[in-house]
């Protein structure tokens, strides 16, 4: 697994950006400090001027790679979710009981995310707290039919359909699929928001009670 993330490049739709990012050091940079920046001020507040500032230049260099943040917030969820469905794939890699690989997929798109600093311009975890307060955003907007012709959510689409896939290896007669499917990445993403900022409408606040567990728990007898 080192060796392969060590040279692990994301899914993107090339219609998201001007000049990949990837190809250069300054697109790079340009990546890390947006995430770091949208993290620290929320997306309202976050602007390519504010991001040159941080990077050491100027916004006309930023224009050069993304023509404008909304383009540049689906590019970041489209590596996110590029990099939750890699791992899922990995992770479930030759696991035979299809029980266990639901869970092994629930746990991957439910629980705590860590840095992996093999992958050093992004920070994962950052960017996790992003998809959490910001995702909506990309989609809960006037272009979403356009943008999703487009093929701007091809990746967080395979997402859900990969988790269906598993869901439907454990019971195939189950009539509601990608509903579930996509219940369960929706809900896991509004409970992490919850335990944050609205204690008082959810259980997971709690240390000792684990989103994951919740819902393993609920697909066990959903689906058992």
């Amino acid at each position: 697994m080192e060796s392969i993330l060590g040279n692990l490049r994301m899914r993107i739709n090339e219609k998201l950006y001007l000049k990949d990012p990837e190809t250069s050091v300054l697109g790079k940079k340009i990546l890390e400090h947006s995430i770091l920046l949208i993290d620290k001020m929320g997306f309202e507040s976050f602007t390519f001027k504010k991001l040159g500032k941080s990077i050491g230049s100027n916004e006309s260099s930023v224009y050069r790679y993304f023509e404008n943040k909304h383009k540049l917030l689906l590019y970041l969820s489209s590596w996110y979710w590029s990099w939750v469905e890699y791992r899922m794939a990995l992770a479930t890699l030759n696991i035979d009981p299809p029980l266990k690989r639901l869970h092994i997929a629930i746990r991957e798109l439910t629980g705590e995310v860590e840095d992996d600093d093999r992958i050093a311009f992004i920070r994962e975890s950052v960017l996790n707290r992003i998809i959490i307060a910001e995702f909506t955003k990309t989609f809960l907007t006037k272009e979403v039919d356009e943008e999703n012709r487009q093929g701007f959510f091809l990746v967080y689409k395979s997402v859900i359909n990969r988790l269906a896939a598993l869901i439907a290896d454990v019971n195939p007669d189950y009539p509601y699929i990608k509903s579930l499917a996509s219940s369960i990445v929706e809900g896991a993403l509004h409970q992490h928001y919850l335990k944050d900022h609205f204690t008082t409408i959810t259980d997971f606040y709690k240390k000792e009670n684990d989103i994951t567990a919740f819902y393993i728990e609920n697909i066990n007898k959903i689906l058992l």
